[in-house]
């Protein structure tokens, strides 16, 4: 989980995220899910999000701007709309309420 901590740390002050950033919050988000026994579907829907952010040629915020995020591998309408509030915002909410559900490290497997 370390390796999470290390990559979804940004600056407070800008929204602006990188890919990585974004991959490593998705990654977060699976293995949260993970924890708590969700849908083994819903959790490899936000692996497969997570790895194609990774190697995306652009940035998911590029995407948001020109409403392109249909073309990431794995992106539902569900998480489009997650994408799109964490690219302008910065956060999560989603995101923000898993870690406060369990907010300690996550081991991961």
């Amino acid at each position: 989980m370390a390796i999470y901590q290390d990559r979804i740390t940004s600056d407070k002050r800008s929204p602006h995220m990188n890919n990585q950033q974004i991959s490593a919050i998705f990654d977060d988000i699976a293995e949260r899910l993970k924890s708590k026994k969700e849908n083994v579907f819903k959790i490899r829907a936000y692996q497969k999000v997570a790895r194609s952010i990774e190697s995306l040629p652009v940035s998911v915020e590029q995407l948001v701007r020109e409403n392109r995020l249909n073309e990431i591998p794995g992106a539902g309408e569900a998480i489009a709309k997650k994408l799109t509030e964490l690219v302008t915002t910065g956060r999560l909410e989603y995101y923000e309420k898993l870690k406060a559900e369990s907010p300690q490290a996550l081991p991961q497997e």
